[in-house]
Order: structure tokens, then C-alpha cells, then sequence
């Protein structure tokens, strides 16, 4: 099993907050990363557990939109949440370089650059949530 345990910088941003978690491990080997693969295999449903996703606005400023694995990102809401006339995905060849990240390792928290984050309404229905990076 290919099992990263060194603590990230969303780790250390609850730990400076007193914020309780815990760390969950899934096989990677299979190259099955994606959100609702992930959620698959820790037997979670597939509205409990959040991605992450990365676009750019019209104004060239960059945005980060977390829903939950199930969801596709409806861009008109989206750019409309951040005041933008239009917003498109970050090219997955782009996210690297633009935030430090590779996908599946992208959380919202902890960043290592300032985005305007927004987080899906329905996260705050839950008592825990689930990050996918």
C-alpha cells in the first residue's frame, strides 16, 4: 500500500486552530485518486466527502470552489458567487505551477497561495467533513 503519512500544511493549519481531525488512508496504487473512488473505498457517501477544484475568472485571478464529490461545478453559479462575468477550470497541466498542488492533493485549507475560497452550502448540514487531499 502507497500510504503518505507526513503532515501537510491543511494539518498544520487545524493544529494552529485547536481544531480536531483525523487523518484517513486509502491505496493509491490502483490510481484511482478521484473523490468518489476515494470516498469508495473509506465507505463514505459520496455527499460527505468534498473536492477541491480550481478555476480562473475573467479577470485572470484565481478561485477555489469546494462541493462535494458528487457534484459537477455549475460555472455561472460559480462565477456569479465571486463576482466574476465568467470563470473556466484551471487547465489540470496549470495546477501544479499555480498552487503548489498536484490533483488529489489539493486542500482548501492551508493553501500554499491566498485564493478566494468558496465552500458549497450544504457542507454546513454536516457534523464532519471529508477533504480529499
Amino acid at each position: 500500500m502507497n500510504i503518505v503519512s507526513e503532515k501537510t500544511n491543511a494539518l498544520r493549519y487545524l493544529d494552529n486552530l485547536h481544531i480536531p481531525y483525523k487523518t484517513l488512508k486509502y491505496e493509491t496504487l490502483d490510481g484511482e485518486i478521484d473523490g468518489k473512488s476515494v470516498a469508495d473505498k473509506l465507505g463514505l457517501s459520496h455527499e460527505e466527502i468534498f473536492k477541491t477544484l480550481v478555476s480562473v475568472g475573467s479577470s485572470k485571478d484565481f478561485f477555489v470552489f469546494v462541493i462535494p464529490v458528487s457534484f459537477e461545478l455549475d460555472l455561472k453559479k460559480a462565477s456569479k458567487a465571486v463576482g466574476e462575468k465568467s470563470i473556466t477550470m484551471l487547465p489540470l497541466k496549470d495546477l501544479l505551477k499555480t498552487t503548489g498542488y498536484e490533483k488529489g492533493g489539493c486542500s482548501p485549507l492551508g493553501m500554499k497561495k491566498h485564493y478566494t475560497t468558496v465552500f458549497d452550502e450544504s457542507i454546513i448540514l454536516l457534523q464532519k467533513v471529508t477533504f480529499n487531499a
